[in-house]
């Protein structure tokens, strides 16, 4: 459950990103980082359900105190470097986050083509979120795939009028 909340956490701070700075993050390291912690997450925690259906205890201080644990020690040492690797991972998010804000290519105010009112202003957007009038809203935020149009990315703010549907027959 706290891998759904961490691999969350990362994901809307990248998706975000571009609205709260105004650049971009690397892709190419968010992507590094991506794979590091999935790997090294599941390395982590899934032998510790193997070693709990051996009946090994948690919270234990010392478990080579039972015999039957001291043939499961070589998985706890495992466990203990992919831990301290998926520590280290993190120091790649840390440094691509930091490094983009700075240096990261600038972001247009909608860099992934999404329907929402919240990309049609500047990134980073202006004390009143918009420069002039808020714009008029025509649907709803996540209507991909509007009927005849010509490809999915269709911003609220664009009025059903100006959308050229195909002819079908």
């Amino acid at each position: 459950m706290a891998g759904a909340a961490l691999f969350g956490i990362f994901g809307g701070t990248i998706y975000w990103f571009p609205k709260m700075f105004g650049r971009m993050m690397n892709e190419t390291l968010a992507k590094i980082h991506f794979w590091l912690t999935f790997i090294t997450y599941y390395c982590t925690f899934y032998p510790m359900m193997y070693l709990g259906l051996h009946g090994m205890m948690r919270r234990l201080y010392d478990p080579m105190q039972y015999p039957w644990l001291k043939p499961l020690q070589p998985i706890n040492v495992f466990i203990s470097i992919s831990a301290f690797l998926l520590g280290a991972s993190q120091l790649i998010f840390v440094f691509n986050f930091f490094w983009s804000m700075f240096f990261g290519p600038k972001a247009s105010n909608n860099p992934w083509n999404a329907n929402g009112m919240e990309w049609t202003t500047s990134s980073p957007p202006p004390a009143e979120n918009w420069d002039g009038p808020v714009p008029e809203v025509h649907r709803w935020p996540y209507d991909y795939s509007y009927p005849g149009a010509p490809k999915d990315y269709l911003p609220q703010t664009v009025p059903d009028s100006a959308i050229q549907l195909a002819e079908t027959y």
